[in-house]
């Protein structure tokens, strides 16, 4: 008889045996040979693996370490939006989703003048 996970297979013909009692002493009896089977069900196989068993280019690329410092980021662009304190008409902004996933972000922006403002989308 074979397992294969939780399928147990007739060990004569290889047909599949009907689902297991979940103990040693149980007898499966084949429904197209006749043949008796134990259960070897019952006996629990664990397998592990490890990304590594698995090569791949692109687990490789994210696997290098980066090493980002948070004053270095730049989070900001610029757009023509006129600021309402002195009227420049360029300023910058950055957008954050700081409400649910299915209503708009929060548009920050901020002028050179020092002025910050926020709009939700």
């Amino acid at each position: 008889m074979a397992t294969i996970g939780s399928l147990v297979f007739c060990t004569d013909c290889g047909n599949l045996l009907p689902s297991s009692k979940g103990s040693l002493k149980n007898i499966l009896q084949c429904e197209c040979c006749g043949a008796e089977n134990q259960d070897a069900a019952a006996s629990t196989i664990i397998t592990k693996s490890k990304p590594s068993d698995f090569p791949s280019f692109l687990r490789q690329k994210l696997s290098t370490t980066q090493t980002v410092k948070r004053h270095e980021v730049n989070t900001e662009a610029t757009t023509s939006q006129i600021c309402p304190k002195c009227g420049r008409t360029e300023v910058r902004f950055s957008a954050v989703q700081l409400r649910s996933a299915d209503e708009g972000s929060t548009i920050f922006f901020t002028c050179d003048c020092g002025y910050k403002w926020s709009e939700n989308n």
